[in-house]
């Protein structure tokens, strides 16, 4: 997801380099695009394996003919992930206020996120 951002983001920096220069450096959040974005491929794979242990453990979506059950769950993760770093992340932590535009494009981005997550928890073995 971080690398779909980058393809089809509008060069600004993402919201986690805000968070880093926020927090650990001292110019502006242009300044940590690098480190943003590395921050936020941390998040994801986290989150990613947050996801993967537990659909595995509560049998949701794992294994041969469970793709759409999957995809679904993995959605709808993807979109609250989306709803929580809009929401709390940007509002709360960084107070900002996300334009409708950029909300409309991290749901794009976490859509996706979602979907290829899914498909990757059904058929990678844990």
């Amino acid at each position: 997801m971080t690398m779909f951002m980058m393809a089809l983001g509008d060069d600004s920096p993402p919201p986690t380099a805000a968070l880093w220069a926020k927090y650990v450096g001292d110019e502006g959040p242009e300044s940590y695009m690098m480190q943003g974005m590395a921050l936020h491929m941390m998040y994801g794979v986290g989150a990613g394996a947050v996801f993967a242990v537990g659909v595995t453990a509560l049998s949701l979506g794992v294994g041969a003919g469970a793709l759409g059950t999957s995809l679904l769950w993995a959605v709808i993760y993807g979109l609250g992930l989306t709803v929580v770093g809009a929401v709390f992340w940007m509002r709360v932590v960084l107070a900002m206020e996300p334009e409708p535009k950029m909300v409309g494009l991290f749901a794009l981005f976490h859509l996706v996120y979602g979907l290829v997550l899914g498909a990757t928890v059904t058929y990678v073995p844990l």
